[in-house]
């Protein structure tokens, strides 16, 4: 392992429009204020400007960031050869459905058998809308015993749509498909736009192994690099992600603020996608249950053909980090006042 002893002048962390620690962190500002005596600058690739290398939320291959998000892109990267160590994970519910049309009456995972599944095409060099599809319809059936074969599948192309579950919910219109899977904060108000019915909420599935998909669990993500070169600053970010999920747990307003800022949603599709308790959830752990269910992602995710490579869950994730960091935020309370919010991380 090797050490350097000239800080960077920039940390980069990226995250998807999703419940996450690193999302409360950056509203809260708490970031730029950990590394801002150190001289380092702390900048959001969603907020910087075209100088930025908006790729590497998919490819990770900017060394300097952090990563929470989908474990689609994640998992890509790594088996393309990604230097990336995974040292944390979270699992959040975040209304996993599958729709059907108005006045269907197609109502639980049985009464898919048969039935012509959409599954979106986008022109992406890693096309997790398709895979959060094919895995969120493989846990709906495998709760009934049933497998992909099943039922139908069609390819519904989506690169001419804007607007997420857009071309799924058009298909659905217009009888081409019959059944079509969505998740989170906007597909709520999008299902409620186009009418769509509840067949299957798979939040309400007991077992969580049908309800793996790309955000469950999701992972947290850092180049092996800065691991090698300055673990103490890892450590350190880490351990401010900690402080955020503590006071994250007695703001749930709060969240809730965040989280329509960081989905995009309204207060409606916040609160439909995600359920109450959402903001005692945002710890990360490398609990072996979580491990175990992302290597079961792995292994559908590289049948489905989405991995060039396998990935070896365990080699890949390194769980010091998190130990440290957590012996770190330990050391400082957790923030007990609201400040007024000051807007999104600076870039």
């Amino acid at each position: 392992m090797t050490r350097s002893a000239v800080l960077p002048s920039t940390l980069w962390f990226t995250r998807c429009p999703v419940p996450t620690a690193t999302g409360i962190a950056a509203d809260r500002h708490w970031l730029s204020e950990e590394f801002a005596p150190d001289g380092i600058a702390v900048r959001s690739l969603q907020d910087a400007g075209p100088d930025a290398d908006r790729a590497a939320h998919y490819t990770h291959a900017l060394p300097g960031l952090f990563r929470e998000g989908g474990n689609v892109p994640a998992l890509w990267a790594r088996s393309r050869g990604g230097r990336t160590r995974l040292v944390g994970l979270t699992w959040i519910e975040e209304r996993q459905a599958v729709l059907v049309a108005p006045g269907s009456g197609t109502r639980g995972a049985e009464a898919l058998r048969g039935l012509r599944l959409a599954v979106p095409s986008h022109p992406l060099a890693i096309d997790f809308w398709r895979a959060m599809a094919l895995r969120g319809f493989e846990g709906v059936l495998g709760s009934a015993g049933l497998t992909l074969d099943d039922a139908a599948l069609v390819d519904v192309p989506a690169g001419a749509y804007d607007g997420q579950w857009a071309a799924e919910l058009d298909a659905l219109r217009r009888g081409d498909v019959d059944v079509v899977y969505v998740k989170g904060a906007l597909a709520v108000e999008a299902a409620r736009r186009a009418g769509a019915e509840v067949a299957v909420e798979l939040d309400e599935l007991p077992d969580r192994r049908f309800r793996v998909n790309n955000g469950t669990p999701r992972p947290i993500t850092v180049h092996q690099q800065l691991l090698d070169d300055h673990p103490g600053l890892v450590d350190r970010f880490l351990a401010v992600l900690l402080r955020a999920a503590d006071w994250a747990t007695g703001q749930p307003a709060e969240v809730d603020r965040i989280l329509g800022a960081e989905t995009g949603a309204g207060a409606e599709g916040v609160v439909g996608a995600y359920r109450p308790g959402t903001h005692l959830s945002l710890h990360p752990d490398l609990s072996a249950e979580r491990l175990g269910l992302l290597a079961a992602q792995e292994t559908a995710l590289r049948a489905h053909g989405f991995l060039p490579e396998p990935v070896d869950i365990a080699a890949w994730a390194d769980p010091e980090p998190l130990r440290r960091a957590a012996a770190l935020a330990r050391l400082h309370p957790v923030p007990t006042s609201i400040p007024e919010p000051r807007g999104p991380q600076s870039p």
